[in-house]
């Protein structure tokens, strides 16, 4: 029997793990986060964290176990929100959910369930975990993607290291999500029912733009149309799946994002800031009449200006490849790690729910290139992707361009 502290959120997930590791016998000790406190841009409607609290104190109660409550806010404004701020500041598209896992949950989180003896820290997560013994007869641990299809986190963990996952219990990830809200029904867990959170992890559903006026300020700028006949559209090499890669210079200019300047488009609107959109965004823009929608292709955050292009098959929106910086290269094992030189196939993620693409990796100086068979939609700086051999989650990188 082991100690295991599990992060009660309020939500059914981690009620039913919590209840799972009940019933084989360990000593379960829940420990709920406060992390926020900030209401600015929450949308109306949205469950505040004391609501998630009441709901943890119910599901603790039921269960018979002890509850802790720990308010973790100032690590996760600075570790999580001001990194969300600088990132957007620059254009960039940031992933608060990874980066809440890697810093939060599975840092501060864990060593205040360290300060209470924990030998393990579980959360709700719908990913497993498997142990090898490596060559160097140690134990090796990987994160392998939940048995739920439609429910896989393993993208959210995709930063984690070996001495976290050494910590890590996931009671979930055997399980579909209908077999959770029954096991929670069967057990008259008070969360058998409860909506599932959404948005920003610890924050909720926001309106991104107040929610960032926080720190960055309305700026009127302009909205410029590309044209899907941009002459440099053609000149751009392509790529089709070989077994002769492309060159190192090929492979740069495949994973270029697309630059445009205001001569190469038409005005066509205004906007209250570049920084508040993204790559790939449709809703937001205010511009109607088109027979299809106008998506943005790019931001420019230092003359403040907005790149669309109309029509999700608008060339501005696709490219074969991104590359990752050297010191952003993360491998779930390092002794997974490519050497510079190196190429290896693997499928690829590069958000939340996508489809794994497959994609050859190829390490160089300059970072890591990841070269899809099929060219992807909305590349986007800050994001991660995230590499898998089968179910194991190899490794990861946030996107550089």
């Amino acid at each position: 029997m082991a100690r295991v502290v599990i992060g009660l959120s309020g939500g059914v997930d981690s009620s039913v793990a919590a209840y799972l590791l009940k019933e084989q016998g360990h000593e379960v000790i829940g420990l709920f986060m406060v992390n926020w406190h900030d209401t600015t841009g929450t949308l109306e409607g949205d469950c505040p964290w004391h609501d998630d609290r009441t709901f943890a104190e119910l599901v603790a109660k039921k269960l018979d176990i002890a509850l802790h409550v720990v308010d973790l806010s100032e690590q996760y404004r600075q570790r999580v929100v001001e990194y969300m701020f600088a990132e957007y500041e620059q254009g960039r598209t940031p992933n608060p959910d990874v980066l809440c896992n890697r810093e939060i949950k599975f840092d501060v989180f864990l060593k205040e369930a360290l300060k209470l003896g924990a030998d393990y820290v579980a959360t709700g997560h719908y990913c497993r975990k498997a142990t090898t013994l490596g060559a160097d007869g140690k134990p090796h641990y990987h994160l392998l993607a939940g048995s739920d299809p439609n429910k896989d986190q393993s993208y959210f963990l995709c930063q984690l290291t070996q001495e976290q996952l050494r910590y890590a219990l996931f009671p979930i990830g055997d399980l579909l999500k209908p077999e959770v809200r029954r096991i929670a029904a069967e057990q008259g867990l008070a969360t058998a029912k409860r909506k599932d959170s959404q948005g920003i992890c610890f924050v909720g559903k926001v309106d991104l733009p107040i929610f960032l006026q926080q720190k960055l300020a309305k700026k009127e700028g302009n909205i410029h149309e590309i044209k899907a006949e941009w002459p440099k559209f053609a000149k751009r090499p392509t790529y089709s799946p070989s077994p002769t890669l492309p060159t190192d210079e090929e492979l740069a200019q495949l994973s270029e994002p697309w630059h445009f300047t205001v001569r190469d488009g038409k005005k066509i609107g205004t906007h209250q800031g570049a920084h508040f959109y993204t790559i790939g965004q449709r809703k937001g823009l205010g511009i109607g009449g088109r027979k299809e929608s106008l998506f943005i292709l790019a931001t420019d955050v230092k003359e403040n200006v907005i790149y669309v292009g109309e029509g999700d098959s608008h060339p501005g929106l696709w490219r074969p490849a991104l590359r990752i910086k050297p010191e952003e290269i993360h491998w779930v094992d390092p002794d997974c790690a490519m050497e510079i030189g190196q190429k290896r196939t693997f499928q690829v993620r590069i958000r939340y729910r996508q489809p794994l693409q497959r994609a050859t990796l190829c390490r160089r100086e300059e970072g890591l290139y990841i070269l899809f068979d099929e060219a992807q939609r909305g590349i986007t700086a800050g994001q991660f992707a995230a590499w898998y051999a089968g179910d194991d989650l190899v490794g990861s990188g946030v996107i550089e361009q």
